[in-house]
């Protein structure tokens, strides 16, 4: 299904960014897991539009609601269906874009595959579909009881977080310390500076969001095309305006020789280790122990407050201006989306490493 991701532990997202609600159907999710509606909120309200001054001003309190699934505090094994109702909706801000193509946009794509489209905020194609992840995601980390997974902002625009700035990997509280969510309090400074800059010209700045996730066993993830690190791609680059993804080492990797490059096995206490994580806790499509590196890239957000060209649906050249409320840069608000995905995906390769690798008493 389209709006399905997952294969044991499986959502279904559905609604649109002006719609009455948008929200999430959770299905293969055990039972017994002790979850609040707090706790799902908790999420959401890092992922909310007007929560700083460097987002989009649109004002949602994002209020969660559990239809089902969650009895007394627990999970029941049936699935859990989550509701966020659409409060502050402005529709009449895309009346323009009903008629015209916005640049970037799936507002062509969209119209030429099904024939109709949703013009008002984008429909699906909104970041506002990710509300479901992140609630989902938001029980998925519930799963991943010993695990730490950590996603944090390393550059906006041409602003980077030096190299090797953080000797462990950053706390929640260093992450959400400033409104950009990087955790190098300098860096974290002049990227606020930039995008209050580029946002009083009308315009727009994408950035990185590095992940990184420590407590993970050796096996989860297939050899061939179910891959861990191809699981992880496709999650992170089915989210909105993201347009790179790399493990490990990465693009940069391709700079060195294979000595150069190459994680060493050492015997550490009895323990199978690498001196190094080039291969970013991932080798052979198949988790390795070590910690799991990858980093997502972020286009500038597409609508920016300044007239464009572009073409009408009878194929007229036109001008467009943007209009509504939207993010000068992204990248902040996806951080809490980069690690429900990523819980997400790790869930259900453990529940698939779980099921094919026990053995089953008779």
């Amino acid at each position: 299904m389209p709006n399905s991701f997952g294969k044991l532990f499986r959502i279904t997202t559905w609604g649109e960014s002006h719609g009455p609600a948008v929200g999430v159907v959770i299905d293969g999710c055990p039972p017994r897991i002790a979850i609040s509606a707090e706790e799902i909120q908790a999420e959401l309200d890092r992922r909310r539009p007007g929560q700083s001054d460097i987002v989009t001003p649109r004002k949602e309190a994002d209020r969660v609601e559990v239809l089902s699934g969650i009895f007394e505090g627990q999970t029941t094994g049936t699935p859990i269906s989550l509701l966020v109702r659409n409060a502050d909706q402005r529709p009449g801000a895309y009346d323009e874009m009903k008629d015209k193509f916005r640049p970037s946009h799936a507002d062509f794509t969209y119209a030429t595959k099904f024939g109709i489209r949703d013009h008002r905020g984008g429909g699906r194609s909104s970041a506002r579909e990710t509300i479901g992840r992140v609630a989902a995601g938001a029980i998925a980390k519930k799963l991943l009881r010993d695990v730490q997974l950590r996603a944090f902002i390393v550059r906006v625009h041409d602003i980077s977080m030096p190299k090797n700035a953080l000797a462990e990997m950053p706390t929640l509280e260093q992450i959400e310390a400033t409104p950009v969510r990087c955790p190098h309090p300098a860096t974290a400074e002049a990227m606020i500076a930039r995008i209050k800059e580029v946002r009083s010209a009308g315009d727009s700045v994408g950035g990185i969001v590095e992940c990184r996730v420590a407590g993970l066993p050796v096996g989860l993830g297939e050899p061939v095309f179910d891959r861990l690190e191809a699981d992880l791609a496709k999650a992170m680059l089915s989210l909105p305006a993201t347009k790179g993804f790399e493990v490990g080492s990465g693009f940069g990797g391709t700079l060195l020789k294979g000595s150069e490059h190459n994680d060493l096995f050492t015997n550490e206490d009895g323990k199978v280790r690498t001196t190094s994580n080039r291969s970013g806790g991932v080798q052979g499509g198949i988790s390795n122990g070590e910690e799991l590196v990858f980093r997502v890239a972020f286009k500038p957000t597409a609508t920016i407050l300044q007239s464009q060209p572009t073409v009408d649906t009878t194929g007229a050249e036109t001008e467009l201006m943007g209009r509504g409320r939207h993010d000068p840069c992204v990248v902040p608000r996806a951080v809490p989306i980069v690690e429900a995905m990523t819980a997400l995906v790790l869930v259900d390769h453990w529940m698939r490493h779980h099921a094919q690798t026990q053995t089953f008493a008779s």
